[in-house]
């Protein structure tokens, strides 16, 4: 299962990391964001060691989704060395998040 991260702590876990870090901005009253869900936290089991993954709720930290322009939710951000890598907005297929990794 992915861990939520917030402002508090986003900058250690997610811009501070080493490795691709994947994070999915979302919000509790999404229903996208409900079902890409359990893809996410399948990915994170699957990528555990290789990669981070966390989630970010929008409500509760807007600072930060509006820092990295998150107008719409589900949004997937994959961050290395501090970076945005890439970005896709709405619900994904799992081989398209696998590959915003690689």
């Amino acid at each position: 299962m992915s861990e939520v991260v917030s402002s508090s702590d986003f900058q250690s876990k997610v811009l501070d990391a080493q490795g691709p870090v994947l994070v999915d901005f979302f919000a509790t009253w999404c229903g996208p964001c409900k079902m890409l869900a359990p893809t996410v936290d399948e990915i994170a089991a699957e990528q555990a060691g290789k990669a981070s993954v966390y989630k970010l709720d929008i409500d509760q930290s807007p600072d930060i989704a509006q820092k990295y322009g998150v107008m719409s939710v589900p949004t997937l951000i994959v961050f290395e060395n501090g970076q945005v890598k890439k970005q896709a907005v709405g619900v994904q297929p799992k081989q398209n998040i696998l590959s915003m990794l690689s």
